[in-house]
């Protein structure tokens, strides 16, 4: 079969030069011994920037001159790649976010780890589409499907599919309980005018919730954003007024959707009596469980997610709390064939054979919207296979530790006060003073590189916010965020508002 191959080849070469003036040209390396070198520099560089990230800036502001390199217009003619790879640790790799670093406490961002980013590599070299068809690629999604499936303790018809994020995990989960309460029909007849559907999330929920109802059609004023009690969680006193209101107006409630860590404080609604009030109402129950679902992993906060096990769909991101490189989101559903029925599309192109490379119905693209799918899974599958459920695990818990040792630093110091109760692995907290000298406060921490934290609004006051989701965090980075808030409120100067 090689001989032959080789043969076919060299007489392609013929015909191209003699007949049809078909060149040769590939992109590959002119060189590969060359290639091999210059590769091994940059894997080099990257293991270097990883071992060596306490020594950077957590962030760093962008110099004009740096910004203007990437406003030069679209090359025509080649490069090196040494040249390229020289921009690169330049002027890219220390002007990133940062969340790479321990000190990074701005968004719950994943750290990464070097296992995920070698991963990466290997997913790039092995270029596979992950839309469907017949090849062990599918078969490692699937895998991660039936570990995922078992961790939630949902049954062996449920479905699962890797996508960019919870946004994304979010929207395929409206569509899904859109299609459970309307039936498969509106696909192809959309929502009529007589279609009254109505959605309730906390106050609190991602914005992406709203996007969802958003795009499915249904329109941001559908959803009820319902209060929250003390613990900022979703008031379930409300919810039920909310629903009954709703039904008594002719309206057709669907879809209740819970937060398993909450983006400004990190609360978890009550998922079991949630799950309760949406079954006892025939309603979808959602569970945005962006980076609190992986709790489950961790014994000692697997407790709290009590009902999650009960959800119709969950969204959450092996980017966050499972520290798999980005992007790695998920959507668990209950029910396969309802998922399967929300996004199947056949055409001719997507023929499916039951041999051949088109086999292996049904394919990963009768789940979601996307046909073209990079290898997510691999990544994800090496990091569960290198540290395993039980390391990952210990991590989790230890973030959330830490931000119980940070609430007890807060506590300590009598200037600082803390805005909400510390449920996961997010604090919140001010000086006390001005909103305008807090905010002052978090761009001085961020600009001097030694510790990235946030701003949100609690209960009408700025308050900075540190979100504790990096591996690599220790008791040392807590101590040098209180130290240097302390030192830059002092030095600040204190602006009336």
């Amino acid at each position: 079969m090689l001989a032959l191959r080789r043969g076919l080849a060299a007489r392609e070469r013929r015909l191209g030069r003699g007949m049809l003036n078909i060149s040769d040209e590939t992109l590959e390396p002119e060189d590969w011994q060359d290639f091999r070198r210059q590769g091994h520099r940059m894997l080099d560089d990257m293991f270097d920037y990883l071992e060596n990230l306490r020594d950077r800036p957590v962030w760093q502001p962008i110099p004009p001159e740096v910004r203007d390199v990437f406003y030069q217009p679209m090359p025509s003619q080649a490069g090196e790649l040494s040249a390229a790879h020289q921009t690169f640790m330049q002027d890219i790799l220390p002007y990133a976010i940062g969340n790479a670093h321990p000190g990074f406490m701005g968004w719950v961002h994943g750290g990464g780890t070097s296992v995920g980013m070698l991963a990466e590599m290997l997913a790039a070299g092995l270029n596979a589409n992950l839309g469907g068809r017949e090849q062990i690629p599918v078969e490692v999604e699937r895998q991660l499907v039936r570990w995922v499936r078992d961790l939630f303790s949902f049954p062996a018809e449920a479905s699962g599919l890797f996508v960019t994020g919870t946004s994304m995990a979010n929207l395929i989960s409206v569509l899904v309980a859109r299609t459970a309460m309307l039936g498969r029909a509106v696909r192809v007849e959309g929502l009529s005018a007589a279609c009254h559907l109505t959605a309730y999330t906390s106050a609190s929920a991602h914005v992406s919730i709203a996007q969802a109802m958003d795009m499915a059609g249904i329109g941001t004023l559908a959803l009820r954003k319902i209060p929250l009690n003390a613990n900022f969680q979703m008031d379930t006193v409300a919810l039920e007024r909310a629903i009954a209101a709703d039904i008594a107006a002719g309206m057709t409630p669907f879809l209740i959707a819970a937060t398993a860590g909450t983006v400004d404080v990190g609360a978890i609604d009550t998922l079991d009596e949630i799950a309760s009030i949406a079954k006892g109402c025939g309603l979808w129950f959602h569970v945005d469980g962006a980076y609190g679902a992986l709790g489950m992993l961790a014994s000692d906060i697997a407790e709290q997610l009590k009902g999650i096990e009960r959800a119709d769909s969950i969204a959450f991101d092996f980017h966050k709390w499972g520290q798999v490189p980005y992007d790695a989101g998920f959507v668990l559903v209950r029910d396969g064939t309802l998922h399967h029925d929300t996004f199947a599309s056949p055409a001719a192109y997507l023929q499916r054979e039951v041999r051949g490379m088109a086999a292996g119905s049904p394919w990963p693209c009768d789940y979601g919207p996307d046909l073209s799918r990079g290898f997510r899974a691999l990544k994800t599958w090496f990091t569960l296979q290198v540290y395993g459920a039980e390391k990952l695990g210990r991590v989790i818990s230890k973030t959330c530790a830490l931000a119980q040792y940070l609430r007890t630093r807060i506590e300590a110091e009598p200037t600082l006060e803390l805005l909400a109760p510390v449920a996961l692995n997010i604090v919140c907290f001010r000086y006390r003073s001005t909103d305008l000298h807090n905010a002052q406060i978090v761009l001085a921490l961020q600009e001097s590189g030694i510790a990235a934290p946030s701003s949100t609004t609690l209960n009408g006051q700025l308050a900075i916010r540190a979100a504790i989701v990096n591996h690599r965090t220790q008791v040392c980075d807590i101590d040098a965020l209180i130290e240097a808030t302390l030192k830059f409120a002092a030095d600040l100067p204190l602006e009336r508002e």
